[in-house]
């Protein structure tokens, strides 16, 4: 969204298809293998059209040319310009050099620093009922199996007023779900004078007024702290939604990693999010094939995960990255060994997932209205609060009223389950109706 607002300031308007495009820009994530894959697949097709000549040049920016500077200009030489991560707000004067029709183009810091501030009314590419509200940018935390501090750099904060400012300009806009998003969200503040931080920036964004949802995404379990969770609860407009990657649940494991223990415990943790949010949804990863995992270690995640009752998990093989501690640790766990135990966690999850369906039936629950339904007439789709965007699953509002419009509160009852996702109808046709 910042890259496409800096091309339309330049003078450039957007394509609605990469096929009809002038120029094709790929925005990379350079973070496992599965990841620098993909990125590299849409290079090499952008590429084709333009051997083909279907396009004039391609631009390749982020992650990617960020971490393998070296590397992509001397094995991808038919790529016209490779743009780091922090000359992004540059990205329109590039583009002029490219549709004069330079190449070679190169500008790659050799560290990402900037704080890179998104230019106002910038275009969404969320279908305008939720959005992405960055707080900070980079890492701090030194995980050894993560490549994202050398990638993307240390931790910087934007201030709470340009957050603030952000915030107000996209509700001004219809967007009724901020969700909050960094390298480590609970890290916010970390980094910048006097008393910035996350419970802080939460108070700011709250006071704003009006009917809209704040939710946190990516946060660390060593980082919540009991003034967050008091603010959680104390504050109407924030979700009782966590997003924590736990990666492990074994000491020695999470030793090995290099991932620091909540105080008091992992257990402890959980337990005290429980106590203060009863009603909190909580979402994290696991990370499998770790090098040194024994069946020992799996079982206790397996046993942990069970016992919190995460609403939301997902699993990640062990991606050995250059450059990190990890991948020069041994032994490894074999490929098949990965994969039995990302299945064992999975179909102990889709359980979880499948009970707590069953238990939502006939309650009623608060729906965000986001798009109609692909092909589905008269239906829309919607989430809780207890549902992030993208990434878990979503409500099938049937019987929709003239109300059921993106970005309207909706409150529903639950009418049915597929799969990971609810069908839902509004809760005031079931009164009406007398049933």
């Amino acid at each position: 969204e910042i890259i496409a607002a800096h091309a339309r300031s330049a003078g450039f308007a957007l394509a609605s298809l990469p096929e009809k495009a002038d120029i094709v820009l790929v925005n990379t994530c350079a973070f496992i293998r599965d990841a620098r894959e993909e990125s590299i697949n849409a290079i090499l097709e952008a590429c084709a059209w333009k051997a083909a000549g279907r396009c004039r040049a391609v631009m390749v920016c982020g992650c990617l040319p960020q971490r393998y500077r070296a590397e992509l200009a001397r094995e991808m030489p038919e790529v016209d310009a490779f743009i780091g991560l922090d000359a992004i707000p540059e990205i329109g004067l590039v583009l002029r050099r490219l549709a004069q029709g330079e190449s070679g183009i190169r500008h790659i810091t050799q560290d990402a620093q900037r704080v890179i501030e998104p230019p106002a009314g910038r275009p969404l590419f969320t279908a305008g009922a939720y959005a992405y509200l960055k707080a900070a940018e980079g890492c701090d935390n030194r995980c050894a199996f993560c490549a994202i501090p050398a990638i993307r750099g240390a931790h910087r904060s934007r201030p709470i007023a340009a957050i603030v400012r952000e915030a107000e300009d996209l509700l001004q806009r219809g967007v009724r779900e901020l969700n909050l998003i960094s390298q480590d969200i609970t890290a916010y503040g970390a980094d910048l004078p006097g008393e910035a931080n996350l419970p802080r920036l939460l108070r700011a964004l709250d006071a704003i007024g009006g009917r809209f949802w704040i939710r946190l995404l990516y946060g660390h379990p060593a980082h919540v702290t009991e003034q967050l969770l008091d603010a959680m609860g104390e504050l109407p407009r924030v979700c009782h939604y966590l997003d924590l990657p736990i990666q492990h649940s074994h000491p020695e494991m999470l030793a090995a990693m290099r991932r620091p223990l909540p105080r008091g415990g992992m257990e402890n943790l959980f337990r005290e999010i429980r106590r203060r949010l009863p009603d909190a949804v909580l979402r994290t990863t696991c990370l499998v094939g770790f090098p040194g995992e024994t069946p020992l270690h799996f079982a206790h995640l397996l046993d942990f995960t069970a016992d919190v009752r995460f609403d939301h998990l997902g699993v990640f093989k062990f991606s050995p990255e250059t450059g990190t501690p990890a991948a020069k640790m041994r032994p490894r766990p074999a490929a098949r060994t990965m994969l039995r135990r990302e299945r064992q966690l999975m179909l102990r999850q889709r359980r979880r997932v499948a009970e707590a369906a069953r238990a939502r039936l006939g309650q009623t629950a608060l729906l965000l209205v986001e798009s109609p339904a692909p092909r589905r007439p008269g239906v829309m789709l919607a989430r809780s609060a207890g549902c992030a965007p993208e990434v878990d699953g979503v409500t099938f509002l049937a019987g929709a009223t003239r109300s059921c419009r993106p970005g309207a509160f909706i409150r529903a009852r639950y009418t049915g389950i597929r799969g990971y996702d609810m069908e839902a109808r509004p809760a005031a046709e079931r009164a009406a109706g007398g049933g």
